[in-house]
């Protein structure tokens, strides 16, 4: 069965194509993606702009055309924090849903780590024992902990990279008091219910998924992505913090220069690291496998599960 999955996120718009079947792996067949940036397209209310709106309309109008090109059967069209936390949101879907037909569907921050977890589960199997999973956002950093295929303790904190950097890194590069105020707020806002998933148990297997801890354990290192994604990399701490000091005091455009990095989310690398660094050092990990499914595997498995 080929099937589109639609994934609005507060970066970039994706649309992945997948041949899938029950008891297989979904196998990537195409890739469509553009940058949106709806997580900085906002008014003083909070809501999602008029050139936001209408970069998110010409992206679905787009995937759209991709996704018939390609022979899809089906196309599951969902939408994550930038959506889901605009003061507009219903006029947001209303206004995809009158101009392109697409019904999106708004993912919970819950949903959004519960699928996550399913992904990374099927990943790296039952051998994995208890899991531990870390998603950066561009809105949201989502946290699920568990033994099974569904995990027992989901987190969804205002932790995204678009969202921080808007919020705290305006200047290149940022001032001292800048990056104290980040940092600080970063490790309280996980602390605070840091509890719940230290209680729970150390897991056998700490998971980073997404793009921003992709490009976190490229700059320390890791190979790159034309090696293939069955290559093992991981994002150590050690590393990470010798690099912090370093982006702290990089421009934009020197960041941009960093192996892994895309230009247009090089102003987010820095608030992600400072993300990545409180999860390792709050969770006490020296470590995190880094796992190449996400939520939009999550997503096809889920529905493959339910066929």
């Amino acid at each position: 069965m080929r099937t589109g999955i639609l994934d609005i996120g507060s970066n970039t718009g994706h649309l992945l194509v997948v041949d899938a079947h029950r008891g297989a792996a979904p196998l990537p067949a195409y890739k469509f993606k553009q940058e949106l940036r709806l997580a900085e397209h906002l008014d003083e209310d909070g809501g999602v702009d008029a050139s936001g709106v209408q970069a998110l309309l010409d992206f679905v109008e787009q995937a759209q055309k991709v996704a018939d090109d390609k022979g899809c059967a089906s196309v599951v069209a969902f939408a994550t924090s930038a959506i889901r936390d605009a003061s507009n949101a219903d006029e947001v879907l209303a206004e995809v849903r009158r101009h392109t037909g697409v019904e999106l569907e708004v993912l919970p921050g819950a949903d959004e780590a519960r699928l996550t977890f399913l992904a990374v589960r099927r990943w790296f199997g039952w051998s994995s024992g208890q899991l531990v999973v870390f998603d950066i956002g561009g809105g949201s950093l989502e946290i699920a902990a568990g033994r099974s295929e569904s995990p027992e303790i989901v987190q969804s904190l205002p932790l995204g990279a678009g969202r921080l950097a808007r919020e705290h890194l305006k200047r290149q590069p940022p001032s001292e008091k800048a990056v104290s105020a980040l940092r600080r707020d970063v490790r309280r806002t996980i602390a605070q219910d840091a509890g719940e998933v230290l209680r729970w148990g150390p897991g056998h297997l700490a998971v980073a998924t997404s793009k921003t801890f992709r490009t976190l354990a490229r700059i320390c290192g890791a190979a790159p992505s034309s090696d293939g994604q069955y290559v093992r990399r991981e994002l150590a701490h050690d590393v990470l913090l010798e690099w912090l000091p370093k982006l702290a005091g990089m421009s934009w455009k020197d960041v941009a220069e960093l192996p892994g990095v895309s230009a247009p989310r090089a102003h987010q690398v820095l608030a992600g690291a400072f993300v990545a660094d409180a999860v390792l050092e709050l969770f006490e990990l020296s470590r995190l496998e880094i796992c190449p499914w996400a939520l939009r595997e999550g997503v096809i498995l889920e529905r493959l599960d339910l066929m």
